[in-house]
């Protein structure tokens, strides 16, 4: 039941974020348009700027984790187990964005709606008052839920909380995620209408297989866009907080002035719109084969100037429809190449376009999953499932040989948060101890009835072994004896002649080999202890695993630029 309103009420909160957007919008950016005004230009520049100043304070002062997209903050608290979304930043977040895009800064509304609404979702767990963990577990519902509403895709919002925010398919938490988003889809439908974000109208699909490998070149451009725009992105944030004579609240108001001043170029050279906001008419636009190739490309590279000057001066916004943007811009010259070579139609020439959107969302997001889902929603349809998948795994693979860290964890790597930690627990998780247990390696034992002083004469000698395992007559484990039993032992003056290794052990500590590393690492941290026992199914001991392995297997997951470092 939790679940159920979490879908109904992030379904509202989403429609009412994005009608608040268009309202802004509507009093704020429509003053800067060439058509509404004489002094276009002025107000061009003036009015992401006084957005910037609006915002710039208020993020410094009182809400610092509102800034940016969202979805890194959320990604690190799931992945760092710290409990849930607070609902002040998620507050800040809806008025905030809602100033700063309705102003025209080149940011969009997709990756606040999955903040705004994981904070949502965990202020409800609260409300239920349902434990912490199980708050936790209502972020990526939340996340879902937010993802559905914003790109009115359930699909594609399913497999992005797996890919993104969980990481891994996750069974416990499959069914919420899917019913909060089906429940937020129904809602944005049923008030906003039923087409998504980025609707098309007109047919698409692969007509000449001739055309497949403009689509593998495409994907091999996106790559290097997507790598081109993160580079960017995070160079200019740096140099941003750089700025030491420039006060942090004041940041996002040069951004913003740069910001329009890119859009001023862009009308007077191209004579097209879109490099503010989310640049949805220009996109439309884009998808039905309506624009030039020179103008394609240029608002191509306005737009990743402009939203990297948005996003990187700490301005409140994501850069899921921005990267959309930039792919489609890209896939329609890509477009008008192939209706130029092979004498195809508009409306194959904008297929282009959608599979430019998904591939630069596969490099610069690293969700191939949600990259081709997104478009075939979009779509209705599967006509294009081949297109998209060349061009997408195509532009995944290159960015990611070039540019291990995915551009969220650059960020929060940027801001001190890494989440290399949590990517090592899923590598613990992947390895079985059957396959690192060293079980050729000689170890020291005893009997329960062995003399305790025979014992602490044993251990004391040179070994590899901090934990002595104490059989039966069966060779099954009754027991272990670690280096603080053995230092209780020592304390005492007079050690009766009695006393037994049964008297001085503490029960066993132990694994199996269907145990994981991970499980492995969480009783040595609490036994206090560098290695385990392993064990059959008998009980018998056959090896031992330390914290060797376990070093083993974080060198292994590092990225080989890290490694390379150590």
């Amino acid at each position: 039941m939790l679940t159920v309103v979490i879908g109904i009420v992030c379904g509202l909160v989403a429609v009412a974020f994005h009608e608040s957007i268009r309202i802004a919008e509507s009093f704020l950016a429509r003053v800067a348009r060439p058509e509404n005004s004489r002094f276009w230009i002025g107000w061009l520049l003036a009015v992401p700027t006084l957005g910037g100043l609006v915002t710039g304070p208020i993020l410094a002062r009182y809400f610092p984790d509102a800034r940016g997209s969202g979805i890194p903050q959320v990604k690190a608290t799931y992945a760092e187990r710290r409990g849930r979304v607070r609902l002040r930043d998620s507050v800040a977040k809806f008025v905030l964005s809602t100033i700063q895009i309705g102003s025209g800064a080149s940011l969009g509304r997709e990756g606040p709606t999955v903040q705004i609404c994981s904070g949502v979702a965990t202020a409800l767990g609260r409300l239920a008052r349902i434990t912490p963990q199980a708050q936790r577990r209502l972020i990526p519902v939340g996340a879902a839920a937010g993802v559905a509403a914003a790109f009115n895709a359930p699909i594609a919002a399913v497999t992005f909380t797996i890919e993104e925010i969980i990481g891994k398919l996750d069974d416990t938490l499959l069914t919420g995620v899917i019913i909060a988003a089906a429940l937020a889809a129904v809602i944005e439908r049923s008030i906003l209408g039923a087409h998504p974000v980025f609707d098309v109208a007109v047919h698409h699909g692969l007509d000449d297989a001739r055309s497949l490998l403009l689509y593998a070149i495409l994907g091999v451009a996106a790559a290097f866009v997507s790598i081109l725009f993160t580079d960017t992105l995070l160079t200019l944030r740096l140099r941003f907080r750089g700025m030491a004579r420039v006060p942090e609240f004041a940041r996002p108001a040069i951004g913003g002035f740069l910001t329009g001043a890119t859009a001023v170029l862009a009308i007077l050279l191209l004579k097209a719109g879109g490099v503010t906001g989310g640049g949805y008419e220009s996109l439309r636009r884009a998808l039905s084969g309506e624009l030039e190739v020179k103008v394609l490309l240029g608002l191509c590279l306005a737009k990743l100037l402009a939203t990297c000057f948005s996003y990187s001066s700490g301005g409140v916004g994501g850069i899921f429809a921005p990267v959309l943007f930039i792919g489609a811009m890209l896939g329609g010259a890509f477009g008008s190449l192939d209706k130029s070579l092979f004498g195809h139609t508009d409306q194959a020439a904008s297929a282009f376009a959608l599979v430019g959107m998904g591939a630069l969302f596969s490099g610069a997001i690293r969700a191939p999953m949600t990259s081709v889902l997104i478009i075939v929603e979009m779509t209705s349809g599967y006509e294009l499932i081949l297109p998209l998948m060349i061009a997408n795994m195509s532009s995944y693979l290159i960015a990611r040989r070039f540019r291990p860290q995915p551009i969220y964890e650059a960020l929060l790597a940027q801001d001190g948060l890494n989440l290399e930690g949590h990517h090592l627990n899923e590598e613990l998780d992947r390895f079985a101890l059957k396959d690192l247990v060293a079980a050729d390696r000689p170890f020291l034992s005893f009997a329960p009835s062995s003399p305790a002083k025979e014992v602490l004469r044993a251990a004391s000698a040179p070994t590899w072994q901090t934990v002595f395992p104490v059989l039966d007559e069966e060779r099954r484990i009754v027991g272990v004896i670690t280096h603080a039993e053995l230092r209780s032992v020592l304390t005492q003056n007079e050690l009766p002649d009695e006393t037994t290794a049964l008297d001085i052990m503490r029960p066993p500590a132990t694994v199996t080999t269907h145990h994981t590393l991970r499980i492995a690492l969480e009783r040595m941290r609490l036994e206090g202890v560098r290695e385990l026992p392993v064990v059959d199914d008998d009980g018998r001991v056959i090896g031992f695993v330390d914290e060797g392995a376990l070093a083993q297997i974080y060198l292994a997951s590092l990225p080989p630029a890290s490694t390379r470092a150590l």
